[in-house]
């Protein structure tokens, strides 16, 4: 394992364990001078195996002193969501989507800063060359996923009814690669590595994923309105050890793709394709926030939400742009 990447606690065990203690300080050894100094654990969720979700990994190199990092893994971005909503975790980098389902349903969440853009593409077999030779194919999606409104929509503007004129398969993300290559499904919909699996098996990229009003909008930071107001000091410090960790993501993909295989034992060629398809960002910029306001009318239009999402709960960019400042 990478000895840069902070200590791993597991979903399960280490979540029901961390629920009991969420952001604490603890009591470390005394120093040469006989003072006893204490550090601060920080949990962060984040999904594992997931290339435009791996920037915690990197947390531990910018992380200031009295900070100690704790990864939680979980294995849908919901399941962050509902961890910070709990307290289970301090921090999570999680799909956008699902901090909009939390403030739709007025759960104490919120986006502090970006972390991914991009992860997903729209993958078909070499015999449908073009848009209109789904018409009457199998196609994979994941129901309720942020990419069931990215396809549908993609469909609708090449003029292509998705209810209509194909097959549509509803599939988990994990599934998708394996399905493909089975032959039950012609192409799909997903997030990496997915789709990159499928590339190097053969299937190739149809058209893009991101040509819809929600652009390549992906992966956020969120935690709580409870912590943001608890300890501004903390959110402020993790945001900022956040900024420093996708800028290195950015300007390093080989530490972060070496990180990748590492930690996880993913096939290089794979994840070096995936990483072509994912642009790190932190920024929550007015044209960032716009994309943010229409992935949240699209799900509430695809059902997805079923309340309208009050966009200035659904981000606090102060903490981006006092880092911007600094």
């Amino acid at each position: 394992m990478n000895s840069r990447i902070p200590t791993l606690a597991i979903a399960g065990l280490a979540v029901s364990a961390l629920a009991l203690t969420g952001c604490a300080s603890s009591s470390s050894p005394a120093n040469a001078d006989g003072a006893v100094s204490s550090t601060q654990t920080v949990t962060i969720g984040t999904l594992r195996a997931q290339p435009h979700l791996f920037s915690p990994f990197f947390y531990e190199d910018f992380a200031e002193d009295g900070v100690d990092l704790e990864i939680v893994l979980f294995d849908t971005s919901s399941d962050i969501k509902n961890a910070i909503v709990s307290g289970s975790v301090d921090f999570g980098v999680t799909g956008a989507a699902s901090v909009i389902s939390g403030v739709a349903e007025k759960q104490d969440v919120r986006i502090v800063a970006g972390a991914a853009d991009g992860g997903t593409r729209i993958v078909a077999s070499k015999d449908i060359t073009d848009p209109e030779d789904l018409v009457g194919a199998k196609v994979g999606f994941p129901m309720g996923a942020t990419q069931e409104i990215l396809l549908k929509r993609t469909l609708e503007a090449q003029g292509i009814a998705p209810d209509k004129d194909l097959e549509l398969i509803n599939l988990p993300f994990a599934d998708m690669a394996t399905a493909f290559s089975s032959g039950q499904i012609d192409a799909f919909i997903s997030a990496e590595v997915g789709p990159s699996i499928a590339i190097e098996g053969g299937a190739h990229e149809l058209m893009s994923a991101y040509e819809t009003p929600i652009g390549q909008t992906n992966i956020v930071l969120a935690t709580s309105n409870t912590l943001i107001a608890d300890d501004p000091e903390l959110v402020q410090t993790i945001v900022n050890t956040h900024i420093a960790a996708v800028e290195h993501m950015s300007e390093d993909t080989d530490a972060w793709s070496s990180g990748l295989v590492d930690e996880f034992a993913l096939d290089p060629a794979i994840v070096d394709r995936a990483i072509e398809n994912i642009w790190p960002r932190w920024e929550l910029s007015d044209d960032y926030l716009t994309t943010l306001s229409a992935m949240s009318e699209e799900m509430l239009a695809f059902d997805q939400v079923s309340a309208e999402v009050d966009q200035d709960l659904l981000t606090d960019v102060s903490f981006v742009e006092a880092a911007e400042k600094d």
